[in-house]
């Protein structure tokens, strides 16, 4: 079966707000999928690291110092491995964000779902991301899930000044304006093109065009009508398609605010349409 995106229209770029190309599911391929997302019209990426450790992290920096025309990284410890959030780790992080081609902080935020660490730690973990952001002046990048209440506690009582994106959003029409409130933008995942997922479509309708990112999170989350294969950064622009139509609104518009709205949230780029040389 075809793994291949259809390509936007002519003139409609669109940058991947948030994957992990940095992922071992990409080490036999990772070049070919770039080439794949540059057909498809996606021509730039967040590479977000968020790894307990900081082999992830450095991974996807290398990526963006790979394609710097192209690519931006973001580094942090991913909610699930926040019990891994020692003092020293989050000194690397601190110190990661030194590098001009990272431009965000995270993915930081809570994940009650699957609890892979104790809400405990999570919280920690996410105070401490905030601070550093604040102390970088950089953006957040926000991972939630079932646990908005907590969320909007923590970044009510440390988040002033900081503000960033609320990636993969899953919440509700009112957590949509709860963290647009907040100073956050909100980017789309292919959840948003699954059967049940018509509160997610909800929430989508209200997000003002200059609030809203389009992203895959891929190698996770493939949109329909690619789901169940492995998800990556060309699979944004049937995303994109999805939201559009949803959205009522033109492709190649939501492109092009999605597109402006990544760069000013988190300084992603993007300037070539060329296919990358195979290595």
């Amino acid at each position: 079966m075809s793994r291949r995106a259809t390509p936007l229209p002519d003139g409609a770029v669109l940058v991947d707000s948030h994957c992990h190309l940095a992922d071992p599911a990409f080490d036999g391929d990772r070049w070919a999928a770039w080439s794949r997302a540059l057909e498809a019209g996606v021509h730039g990426a967040l590479v977000v690291g968020a790894g307990g450790g900081s082999a992830s992290n450095e991974s996807a920096i290398e990526l963006a110092r790979a394609r710097p025309e192209a690519m931006r990284a973001v580094v942090g410890i991913h909610p699930h491995d926040a019990r891994e959030a020692s003092p020293a780790a989050l000194d690397r992080i601190e110190r990661l964000l030194g590098d001009p081609l990272v431009v965000a902080v995270g993915e930081t935020g809570l994940d009650y779902h699957y609890l892979h660490s104790s809400r405990e730690e999570q919280i920690r973990s996410l105070r401490a991301h905030v601070a550093i952001a604040a102390r970088a002046r950089l953006p957040l990048v926000i991972h939630c899930r079932d646990a908005y209440d907590d969320l909007r506690r923590v970044l009510r009582e440390e988040g002033r000044g900081v503000g960033g994106v609320v990636h993969c959003f899953t919440g509700t029409a009112e957590h949509a304006r709860e963290m647009l409130e907040l100073g956050f933008s909100l980017s789309f995942s292919g959840i948003v093109t699954f059967r049940n997922a018509e509160a997610l479509r909800e929430a989508a309708r209200l997000v003002p065009l200059d609030r809203l990112l389009v992203e895959t999170d891929a190698p996770f989350l493939a949109p329909v009508p690619l789901r169940g294969r492995r998800c990556e950064p060309a699979f944004a622009a049937e995303t994109a398609r999805a939201l559009a139509a949803v959205r009522g609104e033109d492709l190649a518009e939501l492109c092009r605010a999605a597109t402006a709205n990544a760069a000013r949230e988190l300084g992603a780029v993007f300037v070539s349409a060329e296919a990358p040389p195979a290595r």
